[in-house]
């Protein structure tokens, strides 16, 4: 049988990203969202091309991986930390100090992200400020209502109460609803209590955990302005 459109069909190109030169737009768009990352979302023939994209990058701020690597750090900073002379040496690097390894516990750091070679020098990366700042601060139960939720990027605006009362904070919908156990779809409007540290200086550095089903809130308390006040 003759076939009237030619003997083969050619799937129209796609624009490529204007960001970081290795992927297409609409596979930035999705890799940015998403924990598979866009190394995640293409075959193996392209994967060593799209491997190190910035666009969806836990190093590149916002990206879903960003987002989990930041709990990540947390979560190991306050449930698993590091045996004492690792964590020695990080803070050194936080510090600046040129260290000496003699007992070869840099790799324990790289390993988790936290460390890395620049120039051949052992170096502190930012997750390893964000495994310190976990360490050091105070972390308290937080009253958290979630505003909203935002299926396509698989994220949520929260409101913390202990923070900044009327300031929306962007949290990863899946990591509410796992932590909680509650589903997706009876998230918006409801009241949680969470893990944070509500001395952050801003939004990026605030990070929440242990998501759970609030006790019930006390008589007075309403919005007013946007805000959750007593």
């Amino acid at each position: 049988m003759e076939e009237p459109f030619g003997p083969e069909y050619v799937r129209p190109a796609q624009p490529d990203c204007g960001r970081c030169g290795c992927c297409t737009a609409a596979l930035c768009e999705r890799g940015q969202h998403s924990p598979l990352r866009c190394y995640g979302h293409v075959d193996t023939e392209h994967r060593t091309t799209v491997e190190h994209c910035p666009c969806s990058a836990e190093t590149t701020r916002h990206t879903t991986a960003w987002r989990m690597a930041q709990i990540r750090a947390t979560r190991l900073a306050r449930e698993q930390p590091l045996v004492a002379e690792v964590e020695e040496l990080l803070r050194a690097l936080a510090k600046g100090v040129q260290i000496e390894d003699p007992e070869e516990l840099f790799p324990q750091l790289t390993l988790r992200g936290l460390g890395q070679l620049v120039h051949g020098m052992p170096a502190i990366t930012s997750l390893g400020h964000t495994y310190l700042a976990a360490r050091d601060d105070i972390r308290e139960t937080t009253v958290v209502q979630v505003l909203d939720v935002d299926l396509k990027t698989r994220t949520a605006r929260v409101e913390v109460a202990a923070w900044r009362p009327g300031e929306l904070v962007t949290v990863l919908m899946d990591q509410i609803a796992n932590d909680s156990g509650l589903n997706v779809e009876s998230l918006p409007g409801r009241w949680l209590e969470a893990e944070a540290n509500c001395g952050a200086e801003n939004a990026d550095r605030l990070a929440l955990t242990a998501f759970r089903n609030s006790a019930p809130l006390p008589s007075g308390w309403v919005r007013v302005d946007g805000g959750a006040t007593p």
